[in-house]
């Protein structure tokens, strides 16, 4: 009986996990590609001519994979560790990074 109650339970926090992926994908990714558009053309210079083809260079490469996202959200400051841990989703973020951590941007 234990043992199912421990399948359960680790069922249960696969889902938390995926439905913590699924908002990243849907609604910090959104947010991200706002930032970075807003970044860059903010930034744009002689030297720095930040067009189009940089900016999507910029967003396909943060918006790759779900790790990437929510490191550009932090950076960028969109969510915080305290937003984290108030949703619940600190631990979800951890195991996140430490799944993902050879597609993490150094």
């Amino acid at each position: 009986m234990l043992i199912i109650a421990w399948f359960a339970f680790q069922l249960y926090r696969a889902k938390q996990f995926t439905r913590f992926k699924v908002m990243i994908n849907t609604d910090l990714k959104a947010k991200v590609i706002a930032s970075i558009e807003e970044e860059l053309i903010e930034t744009r210079s002689e030297i720095y001519p930040n067009n189009e083809c940089h900016q999507q260079a910029t967003i396909d490469y943060w918006c790759r994979y779900p790790v990437r996202i929510i490191q550009a959200a932090l950076i960028r400051e969109i969510i915080s560790d305290a937003w984290l841990k108030e949703t619940g989703n600190y631990r979800n973020c951890q195991h996140l990074f430490h799944v993902q951590r050879d597609k993490m941007h150094n």
